[in-house]
């Protein structure tokens, strides 16, 4: 078992918001899903207070070593997860874990306040990755928008918040101290690295956003060196992702001093990659201890 901030986890492998459905996963395999579901916690997929429909496709690339993704966060909404989605999620047999975004405190007062409350949620991530219209800064880019946000938020709930760091800042470990010093209970890193395509036999970008965010085998020493500075520097407990695909690289990951891993773009491949990760993370430890 792992103790990750109150919350008892059975293994420290957890999904990436958004790479993994929940609810099209149990529609597709059914109760099977429940009795062999692959993470320890869940993440949902990022909500905003209002509905969004996303981009326009193109949405995906492949690169040779990862995904490039420009899916623009579609969700139902505050109002219509907590109708339609948060009931179903709510089944899981494991912790639920929501992550949420805004572009003004307002708004992430909101989400917070509606989501927070609820006994169904064991804890919030705030996705910081949005411009912060008040400011006009990208609030995972600056330290002190991430400390200032968090101060707002931190007494709305008395769940476990979670912040998820952008990788793309020269260095995140400012943004990480604010983020604690405002009360955040955890951080988690890295999302995904700004990236572009072109449409083949053009000069014109493949994806309807235009940019889009890579992952994969391709942002896992990015990832590394990010979560060993990160984790040196804060008292917190560290989510690290990017790129993990075998226990060895999630062991990588605790040795560079995460509490937990989170499993994204392997899980398009591999719908059970995280129990498979999990499996052989426990063997890695195994022998490494013995």
């Amino acid at each position: 078992m792992v103790d990750f901030c109150g919350i008892e986890l059975r293994h420290p492998v957890i999904n990436g918001s958004g790479t993994f459905d929940a609810i099209a996963a149990r529609r597709a395999f059914g109760d099977q899903l429940l009795h062999e579901f692959p993470f320890s916690a869940f993440v949902s997929k990022t909500i905003t207070p209002e509905p969004r429909a996303g981009n326009p496709p193109p949405r995906l690339w492949e690169t040779p070593s990862g995904l490039i993704n420009s899916i623009g966060l579609p969700n139902k909404g505050l109002r219509g997860f907590l109708a339609v989605d948060l009931p179903q999620l709510a089944e899981l047999p494991v912790p639920l874990i929501v992550s949420v975004m805004a572009t003004s405190h307002d708004e992430f007062a909101r989400l917070v306040d509606g989501v927070g409350g609820r006994e169904e949620v064991a804890a919030l991530e705030l996705n910081v990755s949005c411009p912060n219209v008040e400011s006009g800064l990208i609030v995972g880019e600056s330290a002190d928008e991430a400390r200032s946000l968090l101060e707002l938020m931190r007494p709305l709930t008395e769940k476990p918040l979670l912040v998820k760091l952008t990788p793309n800042v020269a260095d995140p470990v400012p943004v990480a101290e604010g983020a604690v010093e405002g009360g955040a209970d955890a951080v988690s890193l890295v999302n995904t690295i700004r990236a572009a395509a072109m449409a083949p036999g053009s000069r014109e970008p493949w994806l309807g956003g235009r940019t889009g965010g890579l992952s994969g085998a391709s942002v896992r020493a990015v990832a590394l060196a990010q979560t060993t500075a990160v984790a040196a520097a804060v008292s917190v407990p560290v989510v690290a992702m990017g790129g993990i695909s075998t226990g060895r690289e999630a062991a990588e990951m605790l040795a560079a001093g995460a509490k937990i891993v989170a499993v994204g773009t392997e899980s398009f491949r591999d719908p059970a990659a995280g129990s498979r990760i999990a499996e052989e993370l426990a063997g890695e430890l195994a022998r490494i201890s013995g």
